[in-house]
């Protein structure tokens, strides 16, 4: 019964993501923005409380930590696209992990990886980072993709029954 809510849910979303791709991007931006901003409040305050009981130096680092965050809570909120933003970051942190590996791979005389598996990861961390490039500059097509996915994961939870 739950996979049915969650499969039915699941597509809805994926087809306003597909419809409205400007409109999902934005209001993913709005959502990531607003929850940093409240984090960030939090953090401060939390820092601030903190000054008279702990190490100076921890409730420092909190209210740092809180004002970033309701920095980047503003930027999503009121300029920087988080879909783009947060899914190119994870494609670069992917790629640059898998080039560092594909080339240790292919430097490295002791690996028990081939010089074609190497080769591979390289060339997929290369990919990545590309993605990446895409990512940010075109969000509208990464709202498209997720509500693809989105729509998929949803057939998958109804057939799953």
């Amino acid at each position: 019964m739950i996979n049915k809510g969650a499969g039915i849910l699941s597509i809805i979303l994926g087809l306003i993501f597909m419809i409205f791709p400007m409109f999902s991007a934005g209001l993913i931006s709005v959502i990531v923005g607003l929850s940093l901003l409240f984090f960030g409040i939090s953090a401060i305050f939390m820092g601030i409380n903190m000054r008279n009981n702990v190490d100076n130096t921890f409730s420092v680092i909190t209210i740092i930590i809180g004002l970033i965050a309701v920095i980047f809570g503003f930027l999503f909120i009121f300029y920087i696209d988080a879909l783009s933003f947060l899914v190119g970051i994870q494609f670069y942190l992917v790629g640059f992990i898998m080039i560092v590996f594909g080339i240790t791979g292919l430097v490295s005389r002791m690996s028990r990886v081939s010089t074609f598996t190497s080769i591979l990861v390289l060339l997929m961390g290369l990919i990545a980072i590309a993605l990446a490039i895409f990512a940010m500059s075109e969000p509208i097509y990464i709202a498209i993709i997720i509500g693809i996915v989105l729509i998929i994961e949803g057939i998958a939870l109804l057939l799953s029954d």
